[in-house]
């Protein structure tokens, strides 16, 4: 059995690490290599970048703690991969299979597909085949539409009419080694995963299920894995704080039995 992951997520918008809340507002937290400082003090498990940039281009305009902002994904990718200690996933507006060699080229461990996986499945077969189904982790954003959970992609923007475990069980068929479950209603919201839809997709899939969207808590993360059987644990905003700080997160999950990397003395 797998040890259970906690996976601090990071959004970046226009090369700036941003907070976010269902999708629509954003909030500009700092520069990705400051904030990979205090990842790789606390030793996660993994890190997920994502890029959810929707206009223009990265800004270079602003330097944060005194590090100078790098000029497009890439060179961001190649910055935090030079000093970063643990896996990474990176990825968001990937549209070509030639995005995907290039990141896994440049210090990516995974890539992180969305909406190529729904216009072009084929691709991400492809580069499964190319570089392993573990190389390849799909998003899954849900959003209910008159209660009823459906799959948006286009960063929320783009609704594909179907229902989370049909399009889980297409990402598992298209090559995707584990997906991310994202509620685009609970993001950013602090009130606790959607535990339907992630029961939904775990069991639907074999692959491992990432919960994402709405830990408030440490008590979201047990739900998560205990109601909502997903293999790993994912937050954005809740990591961003001192208060709750990864390393509470995983003496929180410890300490009450739960099978963790538990890197820290005592």
């Amino acid at each position: 059995m797998l040890k259970i992951r906690v996976i601090p997520v990071l959004f970046l918008m226009n090369g700036l690490i941003v907070r976010s809340e269902r999708f629509e507002d954003f909030k500009v937290i700092g520069n990705p290599l400051g904030e990979l400082e205090r990842y790789s003090e606390w030793l996660v498990d993994e890190l997920v970048y994502s890029d959810i940039t929707r206009d223009g281009d990265h800004d270079l305009r602003r330097d944060d703690h005194k590090t100078k902002n790098p000029g497009d994904k890439l060179a961001i990718l190649r910055a935090v991969s030079e000093s970063a200690h643990m896996p990474l996933t990176f990825g968001g507006r990937i549209g070509s299979l030639e995005e995907i060699d290039s990141y896994l080229l440049n210090g990516a461990d995974k890539v992180l597909v969305n909406t190529l996986a729904w216009r072009e499945p084929a691709t991400v077969s492809r580069a499964a085949e190319r570089h392993g189904a573990q190389a390849i982790m799909a998003g899954l954003d849900v959003r209910r539409v008159d209660g009823h959970p459906i799959v948006f992609v286009d960063q929320g923007r783009e609704s594909t009419g179907q229902a989370p475990d049909v399009y889980a069980r297409n990402l598992e068929r298209a090559g995707a080694g584990e997906i991310l479950v994202n509620s685009i209603d609970r993001d950013g919201c602090a009130e606790g995963y959607d535990l339907e839809v992630v029961r939904a997709v775990a069991d639907a899939v074999s692959v491992p299920v990432i919960a994402c969207g709405g830990a408030g808590d440490f008590s979201d993360f047990r739900a998560a894995i205990d109601e909502g059987g997903a293999s790993a644990v994912a937050a954005g905003n809740l990591f961003h704080f001192t208060e709750n700080s990864y390393k509470r997160a995983k003496t929180y999950l410890k300490d009450r039995a739960y099978d963790v990397r538990y890197p820290y003395p005592g």
